[in-house]
């Protein structure tokens, strides 16, 4: 989870099939095929709007099973007015011996 969002926060994180396809090493072939009608422009990787985030943080895990965790993102705006923080939850799952991401805010 730690190496996909600093994938993403290092790249463009306008959400379009492209961005979509540079990240699908990192995610499970369902959350990939969920993604692909997402609304271009939107960031279904943080809160799925067209505001982003300017940092993130990985805090808490949580293990679900042995194949499932839950990970706790905290994402950071900062700004001349403002200085704001909100968490989201990120599902991983293990597949083929790599842990790929299963869910983000708003997929299930």
């Amino acid at each position: 989870v730690r190496e996909f969002y600093s994938f993403h926060f290092g790249n463009n994180m306008h959400f379009s099939a492209e961005n979509l396809e540079l990240r699908k090493k990192f995610l499970t072939p369902e959350l990939s095929q969920k993604l692909a009608s997402s609304p271009e422009g939107s960031d279904p990787f943080t809160i799925g709007t067209g505001e982003l985030p300017r940092a993130f943080r990985v805090g808490e895990c949580t293990v679900v099973s042995p194949t499932e965790t839950e990970f706790q993102v905290l994402l950071f705006w900062r700004d001349e007015t403002r200085t704001e923080q909100r968490e989201i939850t990120v599902g991983a799952a293990k597949q083929n011996d790599k842990w790929l991401i299963e869910k983000v805010p708003g997929t299930k």
